[in-house]
């Protein structure tokens, strides 16, 4: 259980914090009013109001349609919910890449707009410029590395991340660079269980992990997968906690069933 039900709010200092002390650092996406209130109140530490909003909520095959709009929608909705976790949105495609001017503005109608506590991007080295222009103007940055969907159709598959020297490297490089940059934290997604490890240890800021082993100062899992809401996608780093897809499926059928043979509404559920 977290030691941290004292706290009020979750903030980037906390998760510091956790990571001097050995707390590992429990983080779940988010998109809703509904479920991010569940997730709140359940003790969770980082709500992210992640792109995969892309495919979990619109059915997009890829996180590249949802738009910056979109994103705030949903930034907004979770944030009316949530009392005492950290709230990290994430810019879409096309909202920062190639203009730290963009990136910035993007960032701050994020802040603006919804009240969240965070955003987080992904890459390295090609990204610095944005990740220090939002900084600088007082918006909290987490990273992404490794394995970055938005990138898709550069890298060509979702397969795992530097395994190759070269590639490991310059992971490491980049997760330097971010941390130099100013970031609170970083994401590594996908990527070998030693070098998850190497990063951590190297790394001051706290690294959250994604199918990056266990060596990491926390972990990461998409909502619906965690539930069982999705049933196609079987990763080898995803833990499904429950089988919602079926559940709520045997309920409905139920409900239809009670309504055709007019079980449904009984005597004591009408006026």
């Amino acid at each position: 259980m977290s030691q941290h039900k004292e706290i009020k709010r979750v903030t980037a200092h906390t998760l510091q914090w956790m990571k001097q002390n050995n707390e590992k650092i429990s983080m779940l996406t988010a998109y809703d009013f509904s479920m991010a209130s569940i997730l709140d109140d359940a003790g969770i530490d980082v709500l992210l109001v992640g792109d995969s909003a892309s495919n979990v909520m619109a059915g997009h095959e890829t996180t590249l349609p949802i738009t910056l709009d979109q994103m705030i929608y949903h930034a907004s909705s979770v944030i009316r919910a949530i009392h005492r976790c950290m709230v990290v949105v994430d810019l879409p495609f096309g909202s920062y890449q190639g203009n730290s001017k963009e990136a910035l503005n993007s960032a701050i109608r994020i802040m603006k707009e919804t009240g969240a506590h965070a955003i987080k991007l992904e890459g390295g080295e090609e990204v610095l410029e944005s990740v220090k222009r939002i900084i600088s103007a007082g918006v909290p940055v987490m990273g992404h590395l490794g394995l970055t969907p938005q990138s898709i159709n550069k890298f060509g598959t979702y397969s795992v991340r530097a395994k190759e020297d070269a590639e490991a490297e310059e992971l490491v490089k980049n997760a330097h660079l971010l941390q130099e940059a100013g970031c609170f934290s970083i994401v590594l997604e996908k990527i070998p269980a030693n070098l998850g490890k190497r990063v951590a240890e190297e790394i001051k800021i706290p690294i959250i992990g994604i199918g990056a082993g266990k060596y990491v100062d926390g972990q990461v899992l998409v909502m619906h997968d965690m539930l069982g809401i999705t049933k196609d996608f079987s990763p080898r780093f995803l833990r499904r906690y429950l089988n919602l897809y079926q559940e709520i499926k045997v309920a409905t059928q139920h409900f239809i069933s009670d309504v055709k043979t007019e079980d449904f509404p009984n005597d004591q559920e009408q006026y």
